[in-house]
C-alpha cells in the first residue's frame, strides 16, 4: 500500500493534560487550548483544514467537515514527560521509569568523577536558567577555568563554558566523558555542551550547543527498518534523540523553517523508507521561556509552509502530524507537560475522514509505520487497517 512515510513532530505542541497530570505539578496544562486562549485564537487554516480542530477546542480552530484525515490524541504510557522517551515510545519503547531528575543538584560522587575525569573544577550543579547561570557564574569560569555545570526540570546534566576558555571540541570531550559517567541509575537523557562567548555583563550562548544522547535500551523503529534496509531520514533534532543510531541520513537543524526545507528535500531525493522530522523550536526557544507570541508565531508559519509538504506527497505516501510532550507557555511552569499529543494522518489515496480516539500509547503510530514496512514492535498497537478501511 505504501512506500513512504513521513512523520512531522512538532516538540513541545501538546494537547491537553493527562489524567495523571498532577503527579507532575501540570494540572491544567493545555498547550494548544491555552495558547490560543491567551492570543485570542490560532490563525491555523491549514492544519484545521486537515483536522486539528476535530481533535480538541482550539479558540480560531474550527472543527472540519470533511478533513479527509484520520485524526486523534495520543496519551504517553512511558513515564515522565521528556522529548528522549517522547521519541523512544513513538518508535516502539515504552519506558516503565521515568529518566532521572536532580532538583538539588547531581550527587556528590558524580561531580567528583567529573572533576577527575576532567581535571576541573565544577561550579554551579544546581538547577538553573542557562542564560542566567552564565551570567552568574561566567566570570569565576573565565578566571579559573572551572566548568559550569547545571540541570533543569528535564534530564539533562549541562556544561556551559566559554569558547576562548574552553574551545567547543574540548567541551564536547568533556560531554562524553560526563556521558561515560552517567549511567544506569543516574542515566540522564541527555548531556549537553553550551558554549558561550562575550564579555561579563553580555554572554550570549553560541549555535555550537551539542546534545550527548542516553543510547535507547533496546531496537527502536529506527534500527529495525535500517536492519532491514530500509532508508531513514532523520531531520532536526532526530539523530541527537536515538544518539544517532538508526538512521541512515540526517540533516540536523534547530530551526523549524530550516527542517521544512530539508524535509522538502528529503522528499525530493528518497521515494522510499521514513523521514522522521522533528520541530524543536516550539519547545526549546518559545514554550521553556514561556513565549506565548512567539509561540503562536511559529505555528502560524508552519502552518503556512505545511502545504509545500502536501504537495510533495505522491502516491504510496502516509504522512503523520504529532508531538512528543507538552511546554504550556501560559503556564508559571517553564518545564515540559505531561500532555495528550495530537495525531493526524493521511494519504493522497486516502482522503475520507475518521476518529482514531484516543489512543493509549505515543506507541501506536510507531506499530503503524512499523506495519507499513513489515515491522513488528514489541510495543503499539498499529491503526493502519482503520486507515486504510476509510480509503476511496
Amino acid at each position: 500500500m505504501f512506500k513512504r512515510a513521513i512523520i512531522l513532530l512538532l516538540d513541545g505542541v501538546g494537547a491537553g493534560e493527562l489524567p495523571d497530570a498532577a503527579d507532575y505539578g501540570d494540572v491544567g496544562s493545555n498547550t494548544l487550548g491555552n495558547l490560543a486562549k491567551a492570543c485570542g485564537g490560532l490563525h491555523l487554516p491549514n492544519l484545521g483544514r486537515l483536522g486539528l480542530g476535530n481533535i480538541m477546542d482550539i479558540e480560531g480552530v474550527l472543527p472540519s467537515r470533511n478533513p479527509g484525515t484520520c485524526y486523534g490524541k495520543m496519551a504517553e504510557a512511558s513515564k515522565g514527560k521528556d522529548s528522549t522517551s517522547g521519541h523512544w515510545e513513538i518508535a516502539g519503547i515504552v519506558l516503565d521509569k521515568a529518566l532521572p531528575l536532580y532538583p538539588k543538584g547531581f550527587p556528590s560522587e558524580i561531580i567528583s568523577e567529573f572533576e577527575r575525569k576532567t581535571s576541573r573544577k565544577a561550579i554551579g550543579n544546581r538547577p538553573a536558567s542557562g542564560t542566567i547561570i552564565i551570567e552568574e557564574l561566567g566570570e569565576e569560569h573565565m578566571r579559573d577555568g572551572s566548568l559550569i555545570v547545571y540541570t533543569s526540570a528535564d534530564s539533562v546534566f549541562q556544561i556551559a563554558a566559554h569558547e576562548d576558555v574552553v574551545p567547543p571540541t574540548e567541551l564536547y570531550h568533556y560531554c562524553e566523558m560526563a556521558r561515560s559517567i552517567l549511567t544506569g541509575e543516574h542515566g540522564v537523557a541527555r548531556v549537553i555542551a553550551r558554549p558561550f562567548v562575550g564579555k561579563p555583563g553580555s554572554f550570549r550562548r553560541t549555535e555550537r550547543r551539542r546534545d550527548f544522547s542516553l543510547t535507547p535500551p533496546d531496537d527502536t523503529l529506527l534500527d529495525l527498518l535500517k536492519k532491514s534496509g530500509v532508508p531513514v531520514i532523520g531531520v532536526g533534532k532526530v539523530d541527537d534523540l536515538f544518539a544517532g543510531r538508526g538512521l541512515t541520513e540526517s540533516y540536523h537543524s534547530v530551526k523549524n523553517m530550516e527542517c521544512i526545507d530539508y524535509t522538502l528535500n528529503a522528499m525530493e531525493k528518497t521515494s522510499e523508507g521514513l523521514i522522521f522530522a522533528n520541530f524543536v523550536e516550539f519547545d526549546m526557544l518559545w514554550g521553556h521561556r514561556n513565549d506565548v507570541e512567539s509561540f503562536k508565531s511559529g505555528l502560524e508559519q508552519f502552518d503556512r509552509r505545511l502545504p509545500e509538504v502536501e504537495d510533495r506527497m505522491r502516491s504510496g505516501d502516509i504522512l503523520f502530524l504529532t508531538a512528543d510532550h507538552g511546554n504550556d507557555p501560559t503556564t508559571p511552569s517553564t518545564d515540559h507537560s505531561r500532555e495528550y499529543v495530537p495525531l493526524i494522518a493521511f494519504a493522497p489515496e486516502n482522503r475520507k475522514s475518521c476518529d482514531l480516539g484516543t489512543r493509549d500509547s505515543f506507541a501506536d503510530l510507531g506499530a503503524t509505520v512499523g506495519e507499513v514496512f513489515g515491522i513488528e514492535l514489541k510495543n503499539g498497537t498499529s491503526f493502519l487497517e482503520e486507515l486504510w478501511m476509510n480509503r476511496n
